[in-house]
């Protein structure tokens, strides 16, 4: 497993929860976070609180080891699950494959504009890839 994806939020700072709250600057999101494969929490946006985001990350990791599961029948038992949107009542609620063993959700309203919300989280799983698997300089963070 890559390293660089583990202890996003284990010393509690969210230190990615900025990079969540930028691509939240589309009109009509609501919440977003990131998530193990096992369902722990590695980041939320500011929006949701961080009791809310784990339980949302566990049953992220569910929906996703679901989806993925139904491959053969989109003709191919082996091939790789990318994304997967689920629509109710009051919006939708968008789950992104985010790295190795890593899952982006992001929650919108229904008058999301779909389209653009594919293509930013597009870019922010980009974004998150080269973040999380560049090591921290050495006394980064530290008091001057």
């Amino acid at each position: 497993m890559n390293k660089g994806w583990n202890g996003a939020m284990d010393d509690g700072t969210n230190r990615l929860g900025w990079m969540l709250d930028d691509a939240l600057r589309m009109p009509e999101t609501r919440y977003a976070i990131l998530l193990s494969a096992d369902g722990l929490l590695m980041a939320h946006s500011e929006r949701i609180s961080r009791d809310e985001a784990e339980r949302q990350a566990a049953g992220m990791a569910g929906l996703q080891s679901l989806a993925r599961s139904t491959a053969e029948f989109c003709g191919d038992a082996a091939t790789t699950w990318r994304q997967t949107v689920n629509e109710f009542d009051d919006g939708y609620v968008f789950l992104v494959a985010a790295g190795p063993g890593a899952y982006l959700a992001v929650s919108a309203t229904q008058h999301v504009d779909m389209e653009t919300v594919s293509f930013r989280l597009q870019e922010l799983v980009q974004r998150l890839g080269k973040e999380l698997t560049t090591p921290p300089r050495p006394g980064a963070g530290s008091p001057a």
